[in-house]
């Protein structure tokens, strides 16, 4: 990584009215910026500027998405920030990834941005804020260590315009505006600590939550080009799957590191990045719900829990998992497990269809569960009396399924009757996820038992008449699976 050649203003003086002044490195190797130097950068440059750009693909889903904003929110200032970035260490920052309720209104994914709707009318006007290009003037370009010539190029004011539908503005002048704004004003907090200083006084947390909820609630059913992107992004994560199985020789030379690795190439090929952490937990690990250590030996012989998936370039994530036999074959006992886990997975499918209560999928995969456990002397039964005291617990640990979209467990802030009580409609996705964890050191259960962990996890889009399953690509019979690695390896 190259040493940045910090600017040599001195630390108190701006370089533009409004900007960061720019600091010098301590141990930067030049002292200073000659008068002769500064000047021959500031000329010689081509004209960049792009022009007859095209909208971005989902323009028109998320003008649609503003106007219904606006419409729950007349006569208010909305404002929906992005994000800064954040230190990673010293002068190294993390990949930046803008809010969700930013990407989900404007499909920009640029550090700093804000969205402003100003009440006019009947409705608002959108104005989306940001930073222009590079200063060639003073220098920022390539003196600032977020200068074009540092970082990459950014899209002039103009271009954004072009690419989102939106009035673009200059974002370093937005504070000073916000603190001299009047009447009610709401805004998503979290995001950009100055946006919200300048706000401090005109807003409150219960309105600003009112907003955060309305928003999460809007992304509960997904228009067709959000179905259509995780649809991508399953694609990706059923190919991710495959490279898994095709280098498992690798990962029991090596470690579970491999496996993440080798997933990892996927989603950054094809897609933006993964969409979480990737869980790749081989023997006992699997027993750890979200092990993202991936720090472990893969052996033959043991199970590999792979819970993974690829997110798109417009940030919608797969969250698909797969518990496969490393050297190919399940045991006798892992199989028993593994097909218990299958059968509350389908019986759980089966129950999602519009119209039906989000929490009846759970419930139907659980009482699968619950009589598996019974049936095999681990649980007191009758299963009724197991699922009304929730025993089945100790072994099948979490619900059986969240929302998924842009966020892998969407929709979070959603109020509880929209969401966990609610009822499914067309265009709702959500995982069905069962699970049975037998921990290494449960002495309940018989010794051979112990240490086995297995999920199934499918992406599941609601139809009109039923359901999709986005993730079928995947074989999930243990006897598909079994001939599938099979297929790959050979």
């Amino acid at each position: 990584m190259a040493d940045e050649l910090e600017p040599e203003t001195p630390e108190t003086e701006a370089t533009e009215a409004g900007e960061k002044p720019v600091k010098q490195r301590k141990n930067g190797l030049y002292l200073g910026v000659s008068d002769e130097l500064a000047e021959n950068m500031k000329s010689g440059w081509a004209d960049t500027e792009l022009r007859d750009l095209r909208p971005i693909a989902q323009a028109a889903e998320t003008a649609a998405r503003r106007a219904a904003l606006s419409a729950r929110f007349p006569g208010e200032r909305i404002v929906v920030p992005a994000g800064n970035l954040k230190t990673r260490s010293n002068d190294t920052e993390y990949p930046f990834r803008a809010s969700v309720e930013y990407a989900y209104l404007t499909g920009n994914q640029t550090e700093d941005g804000v969205l402003v709707l100003e009440p006019r009318g009947e409705g608002h006007e959108a104005t989306i804020h940001l930073l222009p290009r590079s200063n060639r003037e003073d220098g920022e370009f390539w003196l600032s260590g977020q200068g074009e010539l540092w970082v990459g190029r950014r899209h002039s004011l103009a271009e954004a315009e072009q690419l989102y539908g939106i009035p673009a503005s200059d974002v370093r002048e937005l504070a000073a505006r916000l603190k001299e704004a009047t009447g009610p004003v709401r805004v998503v907090r979290g995001y950009d600590a100055g946006i919200e200083a300048a706000l401090t006084d005109k807003v409150t947390a219960e309105r600003d939550e009112e907003l955060r909820v309305f928003l999460s609630e809007a992304r509960l059913v997904k228009d067709d080009f959000e179905i259509g992107e995780l649809q991508k992004a399953v694609d990706s994560t059923v190919r991710g799957f495959e490279d898994v199985v095709k280098v498992l020789d690798k990962a029991e030379a090596t470690s579970e590191r491999y496996i993440e690795g080798t997933f990892f190439l996927r989603a950054r090929v094809e897609g933006n990045d993964v969409g979480y952490g990737s869980i790749c937990a081989a023997g006992p690990h699997a027993c750890t719900l979200h092990w993202v250590r991936n720090d472990g030996p893969v052996r033959s012989g043991d199970l590999l829990l792979l819970d993974a998936g690829v997110e798109t370039h417009t940030y919608y994530t797969a969250d698909v998992t797969r518990t496969l036999p490393v050297n190919g074959t399940y045991s006798e006992i892992q199989k028993k497990i593994y097909d218990a886990v299958y059968d509350a997975q389908e019986a759980g499918i089966a129950a999602v269809k519009p119209g039906a209560k989000y929490r009846d999928f759970h419930d139907a995969a659980q009482r699968v569960l619950a009589e598996r456990l019974v049936e095999w002397g681990l649980a007191e039964g009758p299963v009724e009396r197991v699922l009304e005291l929730g025993l089945q617990r100790r072994w099948t640990l979490h619900g059986t399924g969240h929302m998924l979209g842009m966020d892998v467990h969407d929709c979070a802030a959603a109020r509880v009757e929209s969401y966990v009580d609610g009822t499914l409609e067309p265009g709702m996705v959500l995982t069905v996820e069962p699970g049975l964890y037998f921990q290494a050191d449960d002495l309940t259960v018989p010794a051979e038992y112990r240490g086995i962990g297995v999920r199934i996890e499918d992406d599941i889009l609601v139809t009109e008449d039923g359901n999709r399953n986005l993730s079928a690509g995947l074989p999930r019979r243990s006897d598909e699976v079994e001939s599938w690695m099979a297929a790959l390896k050979g």
